[in-house]
């Protein structure tokens, strides 16, 4: 009687890790957090000022108050009150806004516009080898046909 052996966790793991999308995820990981600072840093260093011409540059004070009154300590916990912390939110948007447009701006797009160019570059050279391939085979068929002309009806093949 021979029973299979079961491959071990260990060897299952293994495996697991070893595939190419494991790897690719762990470096977009690593990316996404260094990615994460470049975004904060602009967000600190141009966003909030802007906004900061307008209002403070910390969005965070930005409140309303729902249930009267409110009193938030230093710390940011609630002593009294109902307070909205909308500029928490809207700071946190523009965060986000930020994020997208930098990625799609500097990474999604220059990234298509090459793949476009690879995919027409391609597409280019297919068209090259049919139009050759469709050339050299009407070439052909008049090098038959003059073949046959010169050496005349009564020839056999």
């Amino acid at each position: 009687m021979s029973a299979k052996k079961e491959p071990s966790v260990w060897h299952g793991f293994k495996a697991f890790l070893m595939r190419g999308n494991v790897v690719d995820l762990a470096v977009a990981v690593v990316i996404g957090a260094a990615f994460t600072n470049i975004v904060n840093a602009v967000v600190k260093g141009i966003i909030n000022p802007l906004v900061g011409a307008i209002g403070t540059q910390n969005l965070d004070n930005y409140s309303s108050c729902l249930k009267a009154p409110c009193q938030v300590s230093a710390n940011g916990t609630v002593k009294s009150g109902v307070p909205i912390l909308w500029g928490s939110v809207l700071g946190a948007t523009l965060t986000f806004v930020t994020t997208a447009a930098v990625v799609y701006f500097l990474m999604v797009l220059p990234m298509s516009k090459y793949l476009a160019r690879q995919a027409a570059r391609k597409e280019a050279r297919e068209g090259t080898k049919e139009v050759v391939q469709v050339t050299e085979v009407e070439v052909l068929k008049e090098i038959r046909d003059a073949l046959v002309a010169q050496r005349g009806p009564d020839y056999e093949r």
